[in-house]
């Protein structure tokens, strides 16, 4: 869309087309799309939760569509329809501060939706107007669009009163900018007489755009949101001010096109600002925290206007000049306030620290570091140009906490072996802060010395104690003192998570990782209540006729807050969480009901559920499986449980018990994920299966000119009488390969995709009934 309109415009400048015209074409779909996305924000409920969408292979949850890419239409009948995940919304109450933040998101997007429509429309009836009613009606869109903007940011969530200082900062922030801005104007526009609309326009329309940027520079890191949508806005304005002065001006066509570019840029970041408001206001850690440039800003606008005017007038005029010099006052007044400012916050900094290296210096004795406020350690690092901070956890072997005086020879350790300028802090019963100044290699060399010391043993009456110790890193320099205490705890989790007793660095992708867990485990209590939890399927075929004769059930959480979540990730939170139980539970009696809806149809298919060991080790499985196909009449022998062969080696002694059970009542059991390695043929005749199940790796040609491992594979299971299911195959090639060497199944996007139950169905219709 962004190219299609960029031609447009080129071809407005070009004179290949019509001036009003091309611009109109150019800003019509960026708008298009602002207008539909604030509408649909301006009437959704906040959080709001959603209809299973229709699934493809983004989503499965292993095997036949692990990381393949999204299913898309095919003609051949042996693929499923291409399928939409689109997500709608729909109504649910919410009470309180939440619904007062809907509604007041609501309100926001509405206006907004508004401003864009009208700024829009403005540039839209331009090539349907006569050259005469141009004028007019840009400045009737940009008297209706800035009230519109104004009215919706000023009703944005978040906002908060500033203080005496920050206002008169802000103020002159404003003055030095907008001052700036005039002074460009006028060196930029058009010599001879200026018509009055155009100055009006042009110094209404720099103050407005000083007010909206230094507003979003400031609120970028707290408010991003807010920041986008007050950055959208002066990009709206300055174009619709660039339009009126043009047409006052009676500018070629060919020049209104550049409008466009701001025009669009604003409306679509006016919707990303939006939409990160609907979600609720988080700060942005991505953003760096510097200081809005008071000086180079103002300065390197003028000057660079200045050098413009110089080139093409050859001289300034007695107006220009005072004007040039009115941008010097405000910006040394903004430069002596910085200055005040810092000098204060320096002295205030460098007292606290002298007084804490009084209390944590050798005068404490024995007892080690005092205990500091998550606030004591963020004034000290703010102080620090450079260096690194160590995030310190000490555990008990077996997970007990240790006791006073091994955390205070843990403390003495501490101070022992940092350097003589560090500063040794502790952050709570078990965990302790370093801050120092040495570069990154040597501050992981001192998170190494460190973990050595603590780790060795502790001498206690009647014996010794040993710590776990985990340790964190984060490097200070350039970043706020808040983000930095976070990204090495954050390190400090990781390096608790990978087994302790080690050191490990912040990135970027670790806290993603462990956000992501987080924002996991606090959705996914209560999903199975809230109907979060979907199935889809994918058909397992006969590879002689292509004939359906089972299907495999794949689990998805439909997140309204993190989207779809594919098993992989969902099932190891769950196990953390003791959740295995509750979700199996479900999925076993939502698969029965599908598999006795479809055999209603006069259908007769199997249905493969998954189950891990953990679910397996359950006492009442067995029963609960026999509870559930009796409570939908389905035959046992439908019912198929998947067990993945990787991980049951490590369970036999637990899993064959249960799986001989499940064979007693009639269900049939398949062995998933076959590796067909020596260990793997060796427990093979110890499992009662009835399937077993391969990748396509086992289709090609083996190595050194022997034959294919599925024909060896192929024959084990003959001898064994077992049936051979073939999964992943995404090409015709393997879907002979495997049909030559015997393989009486197959499953995988080359035979059919995975898909909700309504389009298997759909799907199915293409064939007669079949039994299994």
């Amino acid at each position: 869309m962004s190219l299609i309109g960029a031609a447009f415009l080129l071809a407005g400048v070009a004179g290949a087309l019509p001036g009003p015209a091309a611009a109109a074409l150019a800003v019509a779909g960026g708008f298009a799309l602002a207008c539909v996305r604030l509408a649909w924000l301006a009437g959704a409920a906040a959080p709001a939760d959603h209809p299973a969408p229709a699934d493809g292979p983004a989503v499965t949850g292993r095997s036949a569509s692990n990381g393949l890419p999204a299913p898309t239409a095919r003609p051949a009948s042996n693929n499923l329809p291409a399928l939409n995940d689109q997500h709608a919304p729909t109504d649910r109450p919410v009470t309180g501060r939440r619904a007062r933040r809907a509604a007041l998101s609501r309100r926001v997007a509405a206006f907004l939706d508004a401003a864009v429509l009208a700024a829009g429309l403005t540039v839209a009836v331009l090539p349907l107007s006569d050259p005469a009613h141009r004028l007019p009606i840009a400045l009737a869109g940009l008297s209706l669009t800035g009230p519109l903007h104004v009215a919706a940011l000023l009703r944005l969530p978040g906002r908060s009163r500033l203080s005496g200082p920050e206002l008169v900062r802000r103020t002159v922030d404003v003055l030095a900018l907008g001052v700036s801005l005039v002074f460009a104007g006028w060196m930029l526009l058009p010599g001879g007489p200026v018509p009055a609309v155009a100055a009006t326009a042009a110094t209404g329309g720099a103050v407005v755009l000083a007010v909206l940027t230094v507003v979003a520079v400031a609120e970028r890191r707290r408010r991003p949101g807010a920041a986008r949508c007050h950055a959208g806005a002066a990009l709206t304005i300055g174009g619709l001010t660039l339009l009126v002065v043009l047409l006052a001006y009676d500018a070629p066509d060919r020049a209104l096109p550049v409008v466009a570019a701001p025009l669009v840029a604003g409306a679509l970041l006016t919707v990303a600002g939006v939409r990160r408001t609907s979600g609720g206001e988080r700060p942005d850690r991505d953003v760096a925290s510097a200081a809005w440039p008071r000086l180079t800003a103002p300065a390197g606008i003028a000057g660079l206007a200045a050098g413009i005017h110089l080139g093409a007038a050859g001289e300034f005029s007695t107006g220009a000049m005072a004007l040039g010099l009115a941008v010097i006052p405000p910006i040394m007044v903004g430069e002596l306030l910085a200055a005040a400012d810092q000098r204060r916050r320096v002295q205030r900094l460098a007292a606290r620290e002298a007084w804490l290296r009084r209390r944590l210096g050798p005068a404490a004795g024995t007892a080690g570091p005092v205990l500091l406020t998550r606030a004591d350690l963020v004034r000290v690092m703010a102080h620090r140009s450079g260096g690194a901070l160590l995030v310190v956890d000490l555990h008990g072997t077996g997970g007990a906490v240790p006791d006073g005086p091994v955390l205070t020879e843990a403390a003495r350790r501490l101070r022992a072996g940092s350097e003589t300028h560090d500063l040794v802090a502790r952050l709570g019963d078990t965990e302790y802060a370093v801050l120092t100044d040495l570069g990154p290699v040597l501050a992981y060399a001192l998170g190494l010395r460190l973990l050595a010391a603590l780790a060795e043993p502790c001498p206690r009456p009647g014996g010794v104690v040993r710590l776990e110790v985990s340790v964190g890193l984060a490097e200070t320099s350039g970043g706020d003192p808040e983000d930095v205490l976070r990204q090495a705890d954050l390190a400090r989790r990781r390096a608790a998570q990978l087994g302790r007793d080690r050191v490990e660095w912040y990135d970027a992708y670790l806290e993603e990782q462990l956000v992501r867990r987080l924002d996991l485990e606090r959705e996914l209590p209560g999903a199975v209540a809230r109907g979060e939890l979907d199935l889809v399927y994918q058909p397992v075929v006969a590879l002689a006729d292509r004939m359906p004769v089972g299907t495999e059930a794949f689990l998805r959480w439909r997140s309204p807050a993190l989207g779809t979540v594919l098993p992989a990730e969902l099932l190891p939170v769950a196990a953390d969480l003791d959740l295995t139980g509750e979700i199996g539970r479900w999925v076993l009696d939502r698969a029965c009901r599908q598999l006795a809806a479809w055999s209603d149809g006069g259908r007769e298919l199997w249905m493969a559920v998954n189950v891990t060991p953990r679910e397996l080790a359950a006492p009442d499985f067995v029963a609960r499986t026999a509870t559930a196909l009796a409570a939908y009449d389905v035959v046992p022998d439908r019912l198929v449980v998947e067990v993945s062969e990787p991980v049951v080696g490590a369970e036999l002694s637990t899993v064959v018990p249960r799986l001989a059970g499940l064979r007693s009542i009639g269900v049939r059991i398949a062995l998933d994920d076959f590796r067909a390695e020596h260990a793997s043929l060796a427990q093979l005749r110890r499992l009662p299966i009835d399937l077993i199940k391969v990748g396509p790796h086992l289709v090609g040609a083996g190595g050194d000119g022997q034959r294919p491992l599925i024909d060896v594979v192929a024959n084990l299971a003959d001898r064994l009488g077992v049936e051979l299911v073939v999964e992943e195959l995404e090409s015709e090639g393997q879907v002979a390969g495997a049909r030559r060497a015997g393989c009486r199944y197959g499953q995988g996007f080359a035979l059919a995709r995975p898909a909700t139950a309504e389009r298997v169905e759909a799907w199915f219709e293409e064939y007669p009934s079949t039994t299994r």
